[in-house]
């Protein structure tokens, strides 16, 4: 098969959700290539303990990428223990301008308790607006839906979970089967 015919790996949905003194990013468990489902169990969201601080961390994009990605932010927070902010842009000064980090195809959503963060190849170290942000295939519509549900009574687990049920209803990439981290600050 051609590069070009290549039909491309798709398939996860992060959500992370900050509300009332925790945050909760929430992934689901699909991994699809072109129209089929390859996996549907795939665990996209882990804790990290790097100094002893902990993170949850959430990621889209190729798994291998991914990963390595997960490891440069380890040795980040622990060169610089309980400062997320520096490590994320230290990582994101790297990804930016490390030929071989350059190719990486993945995006991060990372979280103490008190900051949130998502960190992309482009340089970018972005806290949600509105205390949600969400990435990957079905991202846009656990955003909306997340950002609907902020105002109500639900507490950060419940919108994180909701939002990642309708971007399941709507996105064919994204399935209900959810990995769901809870941090507080």
């Amino acid at each position: 098969m051609a590069d070009n015919d290549f039909p491309g790996w798709h398939g996860t949905t992060i959500i992370g959700v900050r509300k009332g003194g925790k945050v909760v990013i929430a992934g689901d468990g699909q991994v699809s290539l072109g129209q089929t489902v390859i996996k549907g169990t795939a665990r996209k969201v882990r804790r990290i303990s790097p100094g002893g601080y902990d993170v949850v961390a959430g990621f889209a994009g190729s798994t291998a990428d991914a990963f390595t990605l997960l490891e440069r932010l380890e040795t980040k927070l622990e060169a610089t223990p309980g400062q997320l902010q520096r490590a994320s842009v230290e990582l994101a000064k790297d990804w930016r301008t490390d030929k071989y980090l350059q190719k990486l195809e993945a995006m991060l959503i990372v979280s103490d308790g008190k900051d949130l963060y998502v960190i992309t190849g482009a340089g970018d170290v972005l806290e949600p607006e509105h205390d949600v942000t969400a990435i990957g295939s079905g991202g846009n519509y656990a955003l909306a839906a997340g950002r609907a549900l902020m105002n109500g009574d639900l507490d950060a687990e419940a919108i994180a979970r909701r939002a990642m049920a309708i971007a399941a209803d709507i996105c064919v990439y994204t399935n209900g089967n959810l990995t769901v981290e809870t941090i507080s600050a």
